[in-house]
């Protein structure tokens, strides 16, 4: 190993005068290629590209001598416009993406003519159960079926050629809150998928299901279950050793919701495994603990989903720090010797380099500044934790990064001509406080934090300093050298996945709701496009007849759109999601935007008292604000509560929040969470917002 010298640390003092900004945060079978660097270039067959999940096309056509020329080939309207965060897939001049609520489209891939569309008919209610927005990273292929997971937990097979549904599997206990948000995976005749849900208090795991039956051939759990039950296997019984108190009536968490990827030389299957549930391990795990395999990389056969090694990011993680970020194998040259190596970007704000065959730390170092820990020790493996980071239990600490992570789902791309990656990275702070009032909620959210320090402040210089502090950028980052090579500012943190060409272009969208070219070797900004709505699907690049294509599914949305959109505005508006594909010489042009103005009804009068608005405010803070925004300010993916004509009454609320009169429509019920004089106080609390809230007086979007 090589000592590693990290980037300047974040000093927590000079952020202790801030608020707390976030709540949370060309081949046609599945037959293995010869290394796991190969790609095909006609096709974009698989989630990232490959088994390697590098999310580079070897197409050198379109580059940066002629990329002026780029232009839209065609679009097609996708039909609802949330959260659209698919790759999508080109098998056979067809290409596959979904949109919300799981719904499968197959297109032609030279014109964009609708051939087939499936709609798994998700139960809406399920919104209750989503962390992060109604989304899904799209669809898996192999011998002519197309393969998607769905948010209620399904895993369903579809013929390629004409949607019919072939066989569908539930993957979950379905009176539990799971969720799929995920791309499957398919290696060989196994097709992959785990869940999401660990805010909600389940337990993690991966499974594997026949291609052909859709029948379960195994399963593996993240984290270990009440040992009075027994272990599933040697992997539990080691993890709960790393476990105190009774963990598993929480749940655990440890939810595999996005990343994985494939080495088909050392046949492993590599699992990202998430955060713990609750996030405050003085409650999940009072004593501490490594609490494995928490924000852990895992190492498994595919065949038989045998533990073989694992390596944890963030041991006893406490921060909402999960290790499902993206993951990507290369081979690096490091100090003079070719390694395989697995890379990854996870949440904690560590860049790491790991031998996929063993799981031994090469190196590390943090990407994003960061103030919970001063370093990765290269002997040890683990990271040396700043002591007042370590929160449970203790004051308040304002930290880097937060929740959201330096890095969050949007998936990075690594070019090996560069040598470099290129990661959507942030820098998102948050105040970490114990929940005095903690108790534990088997169907809501469960983090064991402050809500209330999660709100943004009031006073303008507050929140002014705090907007300042909340920063995205496009990284490209050596990952031989730990440090970067060129960065590019945003000007908001939640912006789309990468993917990097050999013809030295790397492509990005954004919350200013353009798609974006750079020079993959410096950073230069050469061509743009103006999508309409916020991109944070990742682009992929094919070829037809001759001409590269790059295409990528537009459609503002996810956790951070929906919880802040609204107080920390870009360019992007909850516009219509499409899929845009693009050659050079395109013609076609979107549709021009709408210029009618929303007339705002004027909401009733307050005559609650000051108690009952605080009251509202904390069950909002609670309960609604990861979809209605902070400060009951929308993003505009979701009706803005403040001009809600449901305000006229407490009882046309309670339909509503109660008796679920909307929940077809994804606004899911409340009964057993909220009675009805929560209700009174949510409605007292959303009119004093409309009627004296902070949108003016914080001048916003200014």
């Amino acid at each position: 190993m090589r000592n590693i010298r990290p980037l300047p640390i974040l000093k927590s003092a000079s952020l202790l005068c801030f608020s707390s900004l976030f709540l949370f945060a060309c081949a046609k079978t599945p037959a293995p290629p010869a290394s796991p660097a190969e790609v095909t270039a006609v096709e974009w067959t698989k989630h990232g590209g490959g088994d390697a999940e590098q999310r580079f096309s070897p197409l050198t056509q379109i580059s940066p001598n002629n990329i002026g020329d780029l232009g839209l080939a065609w679009a097609f309207d996708l039909g609802v416009s949330r959260g659209i965060e698919a790759t999508p897939l080109v098998v056979d001049g067809v290409i596959y993406v979904t949109a919300t609520w799981n719904k499968v489209f197959a297109l032609d891939a030279k014109t964009g003519a609708l051939l087939w569309q499936y709609d798994p008919k998700v139960d809406r209610s399920k919104a209750a159960d989503l962390c992060c927005d109604a989304v899904n990273r799209g669809v898996a292929f192999a011998e002519g079926k197309i393969i998607t997971g769905t948010i209620d937990g399904r895993l369903l097979a579809l013929d390629a050629k004409t949607g019919k549904k072939l066989w569908d599997t539930i993957t979950v206990d379905q009176s539990q809150p799971y969720t799929i948000t995920g791309a499957p995976r398919i290696v060989r005749d196994k097709v992959f998928i785990g869940n999401g849900g660990a805010e909600y208090g389940v337990r993690g795991y991966v499974s594997a299901y026949d291609l052909n039956k859709g029948a379960l051939l195994w399963r593996f759990y993240t984290v270990p279950g009440n040992p009075a039950d027994g272990f599933e296997g040697p992997a539990m019984a080691n993890a709960a050793d790393t476990w105190k108190g009774e963990w598993w009536k929480y749940g655990g968490g440890g939810t595999v919701w996005d990343s994985m990827a494939y080495d088909p030389e050392l046949d492993l299957l590599y699992i990202g495994v998430g955060n713990g549930s609750p996030w405050n391990q003085s409650i999940r795990s009072p004593g501490g603990g490594d609490n494995l395999y928490l924000s852990s990389i895992v190492a498994l056969r595919p065949d038989t989903g045998e533990y073989v090694w694992h390596y944890q990011t963030t041991p006893g993680e406490t921060w909402d720090y999960t290790a499902t970020q993206h993951m990507i194998l290369a081979e690096l040259d490091i100090d003079g010797k070719s390694r395989k190596v697995i890379m990854q970007a996870p949440k904690n704000g560590f860049f790491y380099v790991i031998d996929r065959a063993t799981g031994e730390l090469l190196s590390a170092n943090n990407y994003v500044p960061v103030n919970w820990a001063t370093h990765v020790d290269s002997e040890t493996g683990r990271p040396v934790e700043i002591p007042e980071a370590r929160w449970g239990g203790k004051a308040p600490y304002m930290q880097l990064p937060g929740p959201f992570g330096g890095h969050n789902w949007h998936p990075m791309s690594f070019n090996p001509d560069s040598g470099l990656v290129y990661i959507p990275a942030m820098e998102t702070p948050y105040v970490y406080a114990d929940d005095k009032d903690f108790v534990f909620n088997a169907k809501g959210w469960n983090t064991g934090a402050d809500s209330a320090m999660g709100s943004l402040p009031t006073e303008i210089a507050q929140f002014k300093a705090v907007k300042a502090a909340v920063k995205g950028r496009l990284l490209a980052w050596d990952p031989v050298k730990q440090k970067a090579a060129w960065q590019v500012e945003h000007n908001s943190p939640w912006n789309g996945g990468i993917l990097s060409t050999a013809g030295g272009v790397v492509f990005q969208g954004n919350a200013d709701a353009k798609l974006v070219a750079y020079r993959a070797d410096n950073g230069e900004r050469l061509w743009d496009f103006f999508a309409q709505t916020g991109i944070v699907a990742p682009p992929i690049s094919y070829e037809l007849d001759g001409e590269q294509y790059i295409a990528v599914a537009s459609g503002w949305g996810g956790t951070f759109a929906l919880v802040y959109g609204g107080l920390f505005p870009a360019a992007s508006d909850a516009g219509v999601g499409r899929l845009m594909v693009f050659k050079l010489g395109g013609k076609a042009a979107l549709p021009a935007l709408p210029s009618e103005v929303v007339k705002r009804p004027v909401p009733p009068e307050s005559t609650a008292d000051a108690e009952t608005i605080a009251m509202g405010k904390t069950l909002y803070d609670a309960n609604c604000v990861v979809c209605h925004g902070d400060h009951v300010i929308s993003s505009g993916l979701v009706p803005d509560l403040r001009w809600s004509p449901l305000l006229v009454a407490d009882e046309a609320m309670q339909s509503v929040i109660i008796d679920g009169a909307l929940s077809t429509r994804g606004m899911p019920s409340f009964k057993g969470r909220l009675n009805k004089k929560d209700v009174q106080a949510l409605r007292s609390y959303i009119i004093f917002a409309a009627h004296e809230g902070v949108e003016a007086k914080l001048d916003i979007g200014k």
